[in-house]
C-alpha cells in the first residue's frame, strides 16, 4: 500500500504543471490575462487544500484514494508509484487544477463529516438529517480555509 506522502507529492507535481495556454486561442491580451489570473487562483486554492490534507494526519491515503474513485481525476497506484490521471472535458489548461480542488474538498468534507462534527451539530450518519451537516461543514470551511476557498469549493 502506498502512503499519504506519496499521493500528496503526486498531486503536488500534477498541480505544478504548466497549463500550456496558447495566446492564439484568445481574442486579445485582456482575455488571455484574465484566464492566466483565473488559473493562478486555481493553483493557490489547490495548494491550500493540499497543504490542509497533508498537515492533518487523520486524513489517510485510503480516504484520498476512495474519493478519487469517481470523477475525471483518478489516482493510479502501481506498487510504490503513484500517477495522477485526468480526463479532459473541454480545455485541460483550465480544468486540471480545479479537478484537484474538487477531489481535496471532497476528502476534507468527508473527514469533517465523519470525524470532526460535534455531537450537538446533529447526527454524523451521512444519510440522515443532512440539513445539520452541510451548514456546520461550510462554517468550518470558512474558519479553517478562508472565504475564497469556502465559497468556491464548499458551497
Amino acid at each position: 500500500m502506498v502512503d499519504k506522502s506519496t499521493i500528496v507529492a503526486a498531486l503536488d507535481a500534477f498541480i505544478r504543471q504548466r497549463p500550456g495556454l496558447e495566446f492564439g486561442n484568445y481574442g486579445d491580451v485582456s482575455s488571455y490575462r484574465s484566464e492566466v489570473r483565473s488559473i493562478g487562483k486555481d493553483l493557490q486554492h489547490a495548494r491550500a487544500l493540499l497543504r490542509y490534507v497533508e498537515w492533518h494526519d487523520s486524513i489517510t491515503a485510503d480516504m484520498i484514494l476512495n474519493a478519487a474513485r469517481s470523477g475525471r481525476l483518478s489516482i493510479v497506484v502501481d506498487g510504490n508509484k503513484v500517477r495522477v490521471d485526468y480526463c479532459t472535458g473541454q480545455y485541460w489548461s483550465t480544468e486540471y487544477r480545479p479537478a484537484v480542488c474538487r477531489l481535496l474538498s471532497t476528502v476534507i468534507w468527508d473527514y469533517w463529516r465523519d470525524h470532526c462534527m460535534p455531537v450537538d451539530a446533529g447526527p454524523i450518519d451521512k444519510f440522515s438529517n443532512l440539513q445539520n451537516v452541510g451548514p456546520w461543514i461550510r462554517k468550518q470551511a470558512f474558519r479553517e480555509l478562508g472565504t475564497s476557498i469556502a465559497r468556491r469549493w464548499f458551497a
